[in-house]
């Protein structure tokens, strides 16, 4: 009996931290796309796996971001997904933590192009797309990037705003393929320019494409891979292009926030998102591009979705430096040249 007693104490007196273990808490800041399915997915399964509390919130990376830096001294956000060149800034401005990838189990699973996408040691990639030309098969034909400002074409295309996610690299594929490899994009932009008059829209929504198409109003857009499933749907000959120039892209990243109270569980969540089985499951819901090389999908999922080795060597992604020195600078010269 005075056994027991003595074990029930060491319980009780070990209790409060098996408690507090239960109770913690990790937040993290996402962008809001796909948010039923990444709960079912990811965040209730981290939950039972953890024993932990999942704060998630949502809203664009100009909102996120600026969250983070209003909160620096006591920060409230642990882990955040953010685009390479937003990685950069929040590096930049001294918000986010260097990654010790030595405690993810699944870095090494990681293709090459997402394990440092800035060199700093401060972001690890979960995904990434492609940018190409989806275009009418029957209208035209795409070998060069350049092949959507020929005068038998022009009139039915439609191109990204600079302001967009899309704008700058489908403006750096365009500069390539006009002989010019400079950071200010300021040859594309000029080419766009002598043409703004012919192009249909310089659109800022990408869901306005597949409606535009359908219309048969335009027959040609640079478009990201995420948004390549709803173009496969009309009862139309669509096609993604293999320019010779190649392919350009995006890459979404996960950060540590500086001074976070709970970095050791944001990296059990981070180690948990980079996981095959993860990945595996957000790629066969066609949510993200795997950027664990070990993912095996459908070939369903993999045509709607940026996918396989070669293709991750073969993005042409604008290095994040050279993003944000050159922002403002593609916004004049695009307003100058094209207007708002």
């Amino acid at each position: 009996m005075k056994k027991a007693l003595m074990v029930s104490a060491a319980l009780a007196a070990l209790w409060p931290f098996a408690a507090s273990a239960a109770e913690r808490t990790l937040t993290i800041s996402v962008y809001a796309f796909a948010q039923d399915d990444f709960k079912t997915l990811v965040y209730d399964p981290f939950e039972a796996q953890c024993g932990c509390k999942l704060v998630v919130e949502t809203g664009n990376s100009v909102e996120r971001l600026a969250k983070m830096e209003a909160n620096k001294a006591n920060p409230v956000v642990d882990l955040a997904a953010v685009s390479m060149a937003d990685a950069l800034a929040a590096s930049r401005a001294g918000l986010t933590d260097k990654i010790d990838t030595a405690k993810l189990a699944n870095f090494a699973k990681l293709y090459d192009v997402a394990k440092d996408p800035n060199g700093d040691g401060m972001s690890v990639g979960y995904t990434f797309y492609a940018t190409s030309i989806a275009y009418r098969s029957d209208k035209m034909k795409i070998e060069s990037w350049a092949d959507l400002l020929k005068p038998e074409y022009v009139g039915h295309v439609a191109f990204p705003n600079v302001t967009t996610n899309q704008g700058p690299p489908a403006l750096y594929m365009l500069g390539l393929s006009l002989g010019k490899d400079t950071p200010d994009l300021q040859s594309p932009i000029e080419a766009l320019g002598e043409k703004k008059d012919d192009i249909v829209t310089f659109y800022e929504k990408s869901s306005q494409l597949v409606q535009l198409m359908q219309q048969e109003e335009i027959w040609a857009a640079p478009i990201g891979r995420f948004s390549w499933a709803g173009f496969t749907k009309l009862d139309l000959p669509v096609a993604w292009a293999t320019p010779k120039e190649g392919q350009t892209g995006g890459m979404n990243v996960l950060v540590l926030t500086k001074g976070s109270k709970n970095q050791d569980l944001a990296m059990q969540f981070m180690d948990f998102w980079l996981s095959t089985e993860i990945q595996t499951k957000l790629a066969e819901k066609l949510i993200d591009s795997p950027a664990n090389r070990e993912v095996k999908i459908s070939e369903g999922a993999a045509g709607n979705l940026t996918y396989g080795e070669e293709t991750a060597k073969s993005l042409k992604l604008i290095p994040s430096a050279i993003a944000l020195d050159n922002r403002a600078g593609w916004l004049k010269t695009w307003n100058e040249k094209i207007g708002q």
